[in-house]
């Protein structure tokens, strides 16, 4: 089977920072810049095997920079004192003026505190709403209602793995008991492995922005998209594929990467959570059982129209939302390697989304930001804190482009990303994504 399979959601955990085949995409035409060297921040996280950077290192971008010099400046300060700026042309690979630290001060106490009894009011709301859908679609019975019925399902399903996502973080709850019981029933019950999933995710949080560690739908590098065959690059940026990726990419991952959600001895995880794993691989096979005992019982049809096309749908939400949390923007925003990169850096290049009537569905997963810098805080007060730290975060905050009640705006950021974002440069410390001309079969092919 061709290796398209696409970055999804994915960590690994925080002692286990690991450098990972180059996969990566740049930007739709190349320019050179000379970068100055920054001394590290004492926040930030250098993953293990970066390589040693070197000044002058030539970046691909398709912004029109200027020379910033040889002189060392301070992460934190940016260049000059002017925190993104060159020339006065704000510039979103230079290090912000401000720190970790900074942002987090801005933040109200309050936003940290985790309810679990509001948490658990919202999965018993979704739980409800779950089975009030289904049992009110196989009462009706009817392809009039089918249709309205797989759309709202998929929602939900959508919806119960986001407060499984937020047991994986722990910031449902501060108990870890509470956390893993109902992040197992709500991951099992939409065929997710928890911990194995938790796992790599808490991976992807951990090295969001780097080319090569990061593991949530990273770029990739122009060799490994030149090595890949035709079939498989247009299937990896045609759509509706790259949308339905997630359960090839929880079996096997993605491009230049190797390892299974589902194996104890994967490479994403290290011996002592093997137990952790394993337990979710058994609940996982329990709900795949009963599914199959399901289709015996009430027909393989009935079961196909109740559940598995709403989980499409789901796949289809989680891969849209995730996608879109790191591309489409209409300006270029970097990705890093070595040096250049830190924690602060690769979590600013993230994107908030507005999803209209869907934000309160789906827990406010669109305001991301601030919850890819602090994943502790809960869905219920990322509104609250990104408001908190805008000020402090200015021009490396990108508003969000206001929806209409269903977000049918974002299907033109997600196109035109596929169109356009293809990979990146393998050299480089600071790169864009950039085009390939004859994926599509443009006369400008090299």
């Amino acid at each position: 089977m061709a290796s398209w399979v696409l970055s999804e959601c994915g960590l690994r955990p925080l002692p286990r920072i690991y450098a990972r085949p180059s996969s990566g995409i740049a930007s739709l035409t190349p320019y050179t810049s000379r970068i100055s060297r920054f001394q590290s921040d004492p926040l930030r996280v250098k993953p293990i095997g970066s390589r040693e950077r070197k000044r002058g290192i030539k970046v691909s971008t398709p912004l029109k920079l200027q020379s910033v010099g040889e002189e060392e400046e301070r992460e934190g300060e940016g260049v000059n004192g002017d925190g993104g700026e060159i020339g006065g042309e704000f510039d979103p690979g230079l290090p912000p003026p401000f720190k970790l630290a900074d942002v987090r001060a801005a933040i109200p106490k309050h936003c940290w505190v985790k309810d679990p009894w509001r948490s658990m009011s919202y999965v018993v709301r979704d739980v409800a709403v779950v089975f009030g859908l289904a049992a009110g679609a196989a009462y009706l019975n009817n392809w009039v209602v089918w249709p309205l019925y797989w759309a709202a399902q998929g929602t939900m399903f959508w919806a119960l793995f986001v407060l499984g996502h937020d047991c994986g973080h722990g910031s449902f709850s501060n108990h870890h008991k509470l956390n893993s019981v109902v992040g197992h029933l709500l991951h099992s019950s939409i065929l997710v492995p928890y911990h194995g999933w938790r796992i790599s995710h808490r991976t992807h949080h951990q090295n969001h922005g780097h080319v090569e560690n990061d593991e949530s739908w990273h770029p990739l590098s122009e060799k490994i998209y030149k090595s890949l065959d035709t079939v498989t690059r247009k299937l990896r940026f045609t759509l509706p594929f790259p949308m339905l990726a997630y359960p090839i990419y929880l079996w096997s991952r993605s491009p230049g990467k190797t390892g299974s959600h589902y194996n104890p001895n994967s490479d994403l995880f290290v011996p002592k959570e093997s137990k952790d794993v394993i337990t979710s691989t058994v609940c996982w096979s329990t709900m795949a059982a009963l599914l199959v005992g399901l289709a015996f019982v009430m027909g393989p049809v009935h079961l196909l129209k109740l559940y598995i096309i709403p989980y499409w749908i789901f796949v289809m939400w989680l891969d849209l939302v995730t996608y879109l949390h790191h591309h489409g923007h209409e300006n270029k925003l970097p990705w890093y390697r070595g040096e250049e990169w830190s924690y602060l850096r690769g979590g600013l290049t993230t994107l908030d989304r507005d999803y209209g009537w869907i934000n309160n569905i789906h827990h406010d997963i669109g305001t991301h930001v601030i919850h890819h810098l602090f994943p502790q805080i809960p869905h219920y007060h990322l509104i609250e804190a990104t408001e908190a730290a805008k000020p402090v975060l200015g021009k490396y905050y990108r508003e969000p482009k206001k929806s209409w009640p269903l977000p049918f705006h974002l299907l033109g950021s997600l196109i035109r990303s596929m169109k356009q974002d293809h990979y990146v440069s393998d050299t480089g410390d600071v790169v864009y994504y950039q085009t390939d001309p004859r994926l599509y079969g443009s006369p400008k092919a090299e």
